[in-house]
């Protein structure tokens, strides 16, 4: 049972030191993408939702600031 934990904080070690490797590697690619393409994706997804809701909400602000006229 001990040499199987052994076994796993060697391994568990080895992929901390890998990712860390890649993060720390200076090729040009923030931080925020160096996952690949999953990353790129939730980044763009995040970004388009941002600007849509601030747009959406500048709308809602300004039919809120002019309201139609009762007649």
């Amino acid at each position: 049972m001990l040499r199987n934990l052994l076994c796993f904080l060697q391994i568990a070690q080895r992929t901390i030191s890998t990712k860390q490797k890649l993060f720390q590697e200076d090729d040009g690619i923030p931080a925020h993408l160096k996952g690949g393409v999953a990353d790129a994706l939730l980044y763009r997804t995040t970004i388009i939702l941002t600007v849509g809701g601030t747009g959406y909400a500048m709308y809602q602000l300004a039919m809120a600031s002019f309201p139609k006229k009762q007649d």
